[in-house]
């Protein structure tokens, strides 16, 4: 059985942190403590809320709606930063792995949202070999109708810029706006029963906590 998320983001930090050196893990640390003082945003999707539906965009680039997309069933809706964040990629692999078989015995839809373009949405089923809809939000558009959106820190962005990246590049609208890591569970007539905002984007929610929350829809 696949070890839970929480241990997963352990093993990988020390991994990083020893990668990174002292001087940019202080920068990363510097931006989840100031991201979990600050909060779930007030506005914030929350239980007994109605998911607005929107045009979002498959790995291939054709338009899709939500709605369409997740059917009449019942969802789970992953709101992840993009398949450059290490985090997201192995909660949506353990997601496919643990989850997936679950929600399809009870005929429960699995979706992942992300900012980035299309090629992204690519990147991140191949990184986790993921047989669930993964999608583009261009412009956080979705997200940011529930509000859920935020961006990284200067001094954070700074930092991916030393480690060669910069989260403008992968994103369907060249800003550096992403979602805060959440998970929603929606009913079939898209009502929010379970929603779980992370404002720090090393931690996850765990398949646990979603497979209770589904008990409730029974």
């Amino acid at each position: 059985m696949t070890t839970d998320i929480a241990t997963q983001v352990s093993t990988f930090n020390e991994g990083f942190t020893a990668q990174i050196g002292p001087e940019l893990s202080a920068v990363f640390d510097a931006e989840q403590r100031s991201l979990r003082e600050a909060g779930v945003p007030e506005d914030a999707i929350a239980v007994g809320d109605q998911v607005v539906d929107a045009t979002l965009l498959t790995p291939a680039g054709d338009e899709v709606s939500l709605a369409e997309t997740i059917g009449e069933s019942a969802a789970v809706l992953v709101f992840y930063r993009g398949a450059w964040c290490p985090y997201c990629n192995l909660t949506l692999k353990t997601y496919q792995e643990e989850l997936l078989p679950t929600l399809r015995d009870r005929g429960v839809a699995l979706v992942a949202v992300s900012p980035q373009t299309p090629e992204g949405s690519d990147l991140a089923t191949t990184n986790g070999s993921l047989e669930f809809p993964v999608l583009s939000d261009p412009g956080n558009v979705l997200s940011r109708a529930l509000g859920i959106v935020t961006e990284p820190t200067a001094d954070a962005r700074a930092a991916h810029g030393q480690l060669g990246f910069d989260v403008a590049d992968s994103n369907a609208d060249s800003t550096g706006d992403i979602p805060f890591p959440t998970v929603l569970v929606v009913d079939r007539d898209g009502r929010v029963v379970f929603a779980d905002v992370h404002v720090d984007y090393t931690t996850r929610t765990e398949v646990a906590e979603i497979v209770a929350a589904l008990d409730q829809l029974s």
